[in-house]
């Protein structure tokens, strides 16, 4: 599976210069709302301890990068239009916009929590609007974007169909949503978190309908809430008001921080790591003062008072809390850990919690060998493993077939 995590929020709330700041894109920033039009794509990285450091060796990775003992692994983010109410119907890029999340596996939204965006993503005075309103739209826009999804055309006829054959009921739910990214595993959990798995489908109501939209959506396409421009002055307030009415994990973060110290880092006049809490100025003399105080601000008011920029935290927590991953190694020497080409450690790649060996070698590795699969090797422990066997979290495999 390619994880691709979507962007989203109102208009000029800083999506593209999240963007920019994760992938190092250059996609066009403006406080014009509908800047972005088509969608804006970006390879980003998750950010773990590379086992290299556990197994004191030296690798040499060739489908992600090692830095400092920090391995780095690509996944896809995408920038959308910004959503303005009633997008469902296709108001502002709405139609546009909603389609280009349907294959994503979990949603960034992106919240100015200075508060100074009317709906329409228009500029007002800091405070004027309440970030949670924003928060609460996006929200209800996409759970009725799932609605009129399901809804299409036939829909009233489409449940007399099923009123007495559950399975098959969840099998045309799977194959009218099949172009969402969306699971049977998903659907049947939907289904009972709205308590409707065992009511008839003829007898649906609208609010039923409703229902299981928005917990089809909230299983599928998760959010994580981020307060973006957390440096500006009335943001920290606006931030902790939000952590009162919202019972969920919302992340402070200033993307445009973020930006600046990568683009500074890769013109190497600092030193930094994405994530990092800190960052090293290496050539003063190539800055002016105004730039000076704009890096001394970013350490004293966002990396000293929040620990990071915020960016690659959020990140990670979408990757590894929220879509579940874990990291795998496989390799073909277990003694060296390398390939077959001598790289050490040479591939990491993310896959499903609960992912069984088998699952993993005809996903990611090649079907081919599923086909011959006749057992598995923990490269640190050498034992043997078998077809079901369920992998943890930097499992080191070898894969032996037969010829």
């Amino acid at each position: 599976m390619t994880i691709i995590i979507g962007i989203v929020g109102k208009p000029s709330s800083g999506k593209s210069t999240f963007l920019n700041a994760a992938c190092l894109t250059n996609a066009k920033v403006s406080e014009i709302p509908f800047t972005t039009i088509d969608p804006n794509k970006g390879v980003a990285y998750v950010k773990i301890d590379c086992l290299c450091q556990k197994l004191n060796i030296e690798d040499n990775p060739q489908n992600s990068i090692c830095i400092d003992g920090k391995r780095f692994i690509p996944i896809n983010l995408l920038d959308v239009a910004g959503l303005v109410p009633d997008a469902h119907k296709g108001k502002g890029l709405g139609n546009r916009f909603l389609s280009d999340l349907s294959k994503t596996d979990a949603l960034l939204h992106i919240v100015d929590i200075s508060g100074s965006l009317d709906k329409m993503g228009k500029r007002t005075g800091e405070g004027s609007n309440d970030p949670y309103e924003d928060v609460v739209f996006l929200e209800n826009e996409i759970n009725l974007w799932f609605t009129e999804i399901l809804k299409r055309e036939d829909w009233e006829k489409f449940l007399k169909n099923f009123s007495r054959e559950k399975g098959k009921f969840i099998d045309e739910l799977y194959n009218r949503l099949s172009g969402v990214k969306i699971n049977k595993k998903q659907i049947i959990n939907a289904l009972k978190k709205a308590d409707l798995e065992n009511l008839n489908p003829n007898s649906w109501s609208e609010n039923d309908l409703k229902r299981f939209s928005s917990n089809l959506r909230e299983i599928s396409k998760p959010f994580i809430i981020i307060a973006n421009k957390i440096d500006k002055e009335i943001a920290e307030q606006k931030y902790h008001e939000l952590t009162q009415k919202i019972d969920a994990k919302i992340f402070p973060c200033s993307a445009l921080a973020e930006y600046v110290l990568r683009e500074y880092s890769k013109k190497e006049i600092i030193e930094y790591l994405q994530g990092s809490d800190h960052f090293k100025i290496v050539k003063k003399d190539l800055l002016n003062q105004k730039e000076e105080e704009t890096l001394n601000n970013i350490q004293e008011k966002i990396l000293d008072q929040y620990g990071s920029t915020g960016v690659q935290q959020i990140i990670n927590y979408a990757v590894f809390k929220i879509i579940d991953q874990i990291c795998i190694y496989p390799v073909s020497d277990v003694n060296n850990y390398t390939d077959n080409d001598g790289n050490i450690l040479p591939d990491c790649f993310l896959i499903k919690k609960g992912t069984t060996l088998i699952e993993f070698v005809r996903d990611k590795i090649h079907t081919e060998l599923a086909d011959k699969f006749m057992f598995g090797i923990d490269a640190i422990s050498k034992k043997r493993l078998g077809e079901n066997y369920i992998l943890q979290n930097n499992d080191v495999i070898k894969i032996v077939t037969s010829k």
